[in-house]
């Protein structure tokens, strides 16, 4: 397949990002690396003392080992947890996740583009066609180590005469869902 992605295989372009949000003003690594340690020398200070007045004696060592693992834990939670919701927004949160899920979004421009290729031969002919193709170079590719244009008498042999008609000749015809399905079943024994 080529390097390009779905996006180019449906000759899509994706929609114009919408304007950033504001970013917050982070602190200097410094400022953040000396703000942590001052924590974690806190933290210990008080584990350490809380220790002591059960008497259970522990390695200073290990408490700020742990401590330092634990805020390093926090740290990256912190970095992978999904967007805070806008406030002032009702039910923000989802309508924020769903603005910027981007492979909702492309999902939705393929079924919109295999939609309009019931009526539309050119669109069929021109970004669905394709695409299968490609696929079932793929699928042959990876399956048995050969390409359409690598070996074409076994592709041939192996996609079936009905796929192969219609991918090595890529007429004008429109989409019909039975053939659709004729084609992609004879991928999927590939």
């Amino acid at each position: 397949m080529s390097d390009g992605g779905l996006e180019e295989l449906f000759g899509m372009t994706a929609p114009p990002p919408a304007a950033a949000p504001k970013a917050r003003r982070r602190r200097s690594p410094a400022l953040r690396v000396v703000g942590n340690v001052a924590l974690v020398a806190a933290v210990t200070v008080v584990v350490v003392a809380a220790l002591r007045a059960g008497s259970v004696q522990a390695p200073l060592l290990l408490v700020v080992a742990l401590i330092a693992g634990l805020r390093l834990i926090t740290i990256a939670a912190t970095a992978v947890r999904p967007p805070r919701p806008m406030k002032g927004h009702a039910n923000a949160g989802n309508a924020a996740a769903r603005a910027t899920d981007s492979l909702r979004a492309t999902v939705r421009r393929w079924e919109q583009t295999l939609d309009k290729a019931h009526s539309d031969s050119d669109t069929y002919a021109r970004n669905v066609l394709p695409v299968l193709g490609e696929l079932a170079d793929e699928r042959l590719r990876l399956r048995h180590g050969l390409t359409r244009a690598s070996d074409p008498r076994r592709a041939r042999q192996l996609l079936g005469e009905e796929a192969w008609a219609v991918l090595s000749d890529p007429g004008r015809r429109g989409l019909k869902t039975r053939d659709l399905e004729t084609y992609v079943q004879a991928m999927e024994r590939l």
